[in-house]
């Protein structure tokens, strides 16, 4: 049997999707690039917020509707928090599947379609070694190193979704690191909700050991760290980054917000005081620190004095990339019964206020590399324009600019060493040294 994957959601929920994959592919059936030439289609669904669980749903409808002679086949984090209810409304698709465990998926796919193993399988930790298919852009791939999350913010579906932090042994994680370093993969992601915790479920933090130990791995390759929550800061972070240039100087801190009474409500520990504090801290640090984080807005009891803080926190901050959100209503979570609710119109405009200071910021931060000499990921060639986009450390996948590479024969997968020329917008354009 031909099958074909279509992974929504974050960069989590697309290490599920690989090993999804790689499961499939060890039980014999066959992945396809193209839906049309399936004959089972798989939608890793998203189910965090209401905007992703429409997108989920929407996804798996058109896809049926575009192929009804094939088996559509809901799986993810939409059918873990809500499998009763698709059960009875989700009834034009052709079956669900609770992928919370990716090495016993074969098994569910052989109930629905009558194919794939009949004995039992390898354990997860094996999958992670056979990822074979990253949906990545070449050279970049995700390792994730927990699942879960045990930090309990009130407004967050992740625990229902996926219960409590779930670390991963140091030692497959370095096992799977040292795989993908030896398959040429330049750039490893380490992801989790958040990096912080990882090994507080087995007593203590262990992120700053691990990171140590990845110090003694041989090879030239950037490890990017992404989702550290700022209420767990390791404090000698920007020191063990100082002394290893291979792990990025790029910090993603999930802020969500900076007036200390709505973080309070939010259960995190932060305030303005104390996070521009920890950003000051970082760039003394590492003056070629780059900060991204997101913020929250519309809270329940967000006022006009919390949302002016988290103005006054962005002028100041004054972080290189941000993300806005507006607050979603999760039923289950400890803030869907909070007072308090803030209009959506209000917190729509408080969005595009924050966004649209965000800009004037993010360029500005960007020119202090027109003229330098930076390493470039190599991602995709532009058709037909003798140009590539790349990423430097400054980057993280998917979420921020891109470097212009005025080029015509480069090897995406490869960096190359390249001076930024100008800035254009939120991206770097560059020319790349062939001589190095």
């Amino acid at each position: 049997m031909t099958f074909y994957l279509e992974s929504l959601g974050c960069a989590k929920n697309q290490v599920d999707s690989e090993l999804i994959i790689a499961a499939l592919e060890r039980a014999g059936l066959s992945w396809v690039a193209d839906p049309q030439e399936a004959e089972l289609i798989l939608v890793n669904t998203c189910g965090f917020i209401d905007s992703a669980k429409e997108e989920s749903i929407r996804t798996a409808l058109e896809l049926k509707d575009l192929y009804p002679q094939r088996k559509v086949v809901v799986a993810g984090c939409l059918v873990q928090r809500y499998a009763a209810e698709l059960g009875k409304e989700l009834t034009e698709v052709d079956g669900l599947i609770d992928c919370r465990r990716p090495e016993e998926i074969a098994r569910s796919v052989r109930a629905l379609c009558g194919c794939g193993p009949r004995g039992p399988q390898d354990g997860v930790e094996g999958l992670f070694r056979e990822r074979r298919r990253f949906l990545s852009l070449p050279g970049s791939a995700y390792v994730k190193l927990a699942e879960g999350c045990s930090n309990r913010c009130s407004y967050c579906a992740i625990p229902l979704i996926k219960g409590g932090l779930q670390s991963r042994s140091r030692r497959s994680i370095l096992a799977e690191v040292q795989s993908l370093l030896e398959r040429g993969i330049e750039e490893i992601n380490l992801v989790a909700q958040d990096l912080c915790s990882y090994g507080l479920d087995r007593g203590a933090p262990e992120l700053m050991a691990l990171l140590e130990e990845f110090s003694t791995l041989k090879g030239d390759f950037w490890l990017r760290l992404l989702y550290l929550h700022p209420d767990r800061f390791p404090p000698r972070l920007p020191e063990l980054l100082a002394a290893e240039p291979r792990i990025l100087p790029y910090f993603d801190l999930p802020f969500q917000h900076a007036s200390a009474p709505v973080l309070a409500r939010m259960n995190r520990r932060g305030s303005r005081e104390a996070y521009l504090e920890l950003v000051g801290g970082i760039r003394q640090s590492l003056p070629q620190a780059v900060i991204r984080s997101t913020l929250l807005v519309g809270f329940p009891g967000e006022g006009e004095e919390d949302f002016r803080t988290l103005q006054d926190f962005q002028n100041e901050a004054e972080l290189d990339w941000l993300g806005v959100f507006t607050y979603s209503r999760e039923e289950g979570t400890p803030a869907f019964r909070y007072p308090g609710r803030v209009p959506r119109a209000t917190a729509l405009a408080r969005k595009r206020a924050l966004e649209q200071v965000q800009a004037g910021i993010t360029q500005r931060r960007l020119e202090r590399f027109v003229g330098r000499s930076l390493e470039v990921l190599v991602e995709e060639a532009v058709a037909g324009e003798g140009l590539y986009l790349g990423r430097a450390y400054l980057h993280a996948p998917e979420v921020d600019g891109a470097v212009v590479l005025q080029a015509g024969n480069l090897t995406p997968g490869r960096r190359v060493r390249a001076r930024v020329a100008r800035r254009n917008g939120i991206d770097l354009e560059a020319v790349p040294d062939l001589g190095r």
